[in-house]
């Protein structure tokens, strides 16, 4: 099979391009897309654990302490010793944190667009069912 052909090699270039898209847009910010992804989640449910952010978000241990200890140091997030569990953190919103809502939001909302240009709204949802299903069905 030809490199070209190959669904890794596919699916690499274009999770590549897109992040390059979305670290561009966020950019102007001081955010990383990574940083995006735990402050989304902080907003639907602040003070999550990073045990639980990291699984929502589909990273190992190292790397959600990585992002977390930089969004710490520019004062995103403060991280507290959770009052369930003493072992685990606790992660929550600062003022700065929560400030970046309305405008990361609508700059996820211009690189979607950007992202999705050329595809109608149908072709876009499509799109995103067949990404969201590729590699989660179970081969005999």
């Amino acid at each position: 099979m030809e490199l070209e052909h190959c669904l890794n090699f596919v699916l690499t270039k274009a999770q590549h391009n897109i992040h390059q898209l979305f670290k561009a847009e966020l950019a102007p910010h001081g955010v990383t897309p990574g940083q995006y992804a735990v402050l989304r989640c902080l907003w639907d449910e602040n003070g999550q654990t990073a045990r639980k952010l990291a699984e929502r978000l589909s990273l190992d241990g190292s790397t959600i302490t990585g992002i977390l200890d930089r969004m710490e140091q520019r004062g995103l997030i403060e991280k507290l010793a959770d009052p369930k569990d003493r072992r685990a953190l606790q992660v929550i919103l600062t003022k700065a944190g929560r400030k970046l809502q309305e405008p990361l939001s609508q700059a996820i909302i211009d690189a979607n667009r950007k992202a999705l240009q050329g595809l109608d709204e149908k072709q876009a949802e499509v799109l995103k069912q067949l990404l969201d299903n590729i590699g989660t069905s179970k081969s005999e």
